[in-house]
């Protein structure tokens, strides 16, 4: 997946992990996988820990050429500052709440569109998931510094109530437009994304 060569040092991001945080590349191996030459890293990443990818099946990518979650710029998975100034700036539950790009980009398909939605029904509102969602909306790679739980709790009630209304405005959408692809990936979906749907066709 990634074509960019990593050394030791570099700061990377997972973009299918976007909740491991910001990690620095501590060994780069190059292998060939499949005929294909790749690299074998082992990343040490803030809420990940350490992880052995291969960039030839993890989207791996430069820390500072990815945008944060839910597009706050300069956060980079892990810069309090930029967040607190954010913060400062904007009210706390509409920052929490914000559905990612990927989800929402007009300029993106419809299809794509859905699955990023679907993609966010990963998270729960307990434990290490709740925690988790909350370092990847905040950028903060230890939320519970700025918040307690319950507020990451009720922040999470707040966005779940954004992501499924945005699921079935985007279910709508595609009855409209493009039913299959409505179906086909309706049948994949988390259980409780399906629930979602079931509930939009009622």
């Amino acid at each position: 997946m990634s074509q960019a060569r990593f050394r030791s040092g570099d700061r990377v991001v997972h973009a299918g992990q976007p909740e491991w945080g910001v990690g620095q590349v501590v060994g780069a191996q190059s292998v060939m996988q499949n005929g294909q030459p790749t690299q074998r890293l082992t990343v040490r990443f803030e809420r990940g820990g350490l992880r052995t990818v291969s960039t030839a099946l993890a989207d791996i990518r430069p820390a500072d050429s990815v945008p944060a979650f839910a597009g706050r710029s300069g956060q980079g998975g892990g810069s309090d500052a930029g967040w607190l100034q954010e913060l400062e700036r904007g009210d706390t539950a509409t920052i929490m709440r914000q559905l990612p790009e990927a989800a929402s980009d007009p300029f993106s398909t419809l299809e794509s569109r859905i699955r990023a939605t679907l993609d966010l029904f990963r998270f729960t509102g307990s434990g290490g998931s709740l925690t988790d969602w909350a370092a990847v909306q905040t950028g903060l790679s230890d939320p519970l510094s700025h918040f307690t739980r319950q507020e990451l709790e009720s922040y999470f009630q707040q966005f779940t109530v954004e992501r499924n209304n945005h699921l079935k405005k985007l279910a709508a959408e595609a009855r409209r437009k493009e039913p299959e692809i409505l179906r086909r990936m309706a049948a994949g979906a988390p259980p409780e994304a399906q629930q979602v749907l079931r509930r939009a066709d009622g």
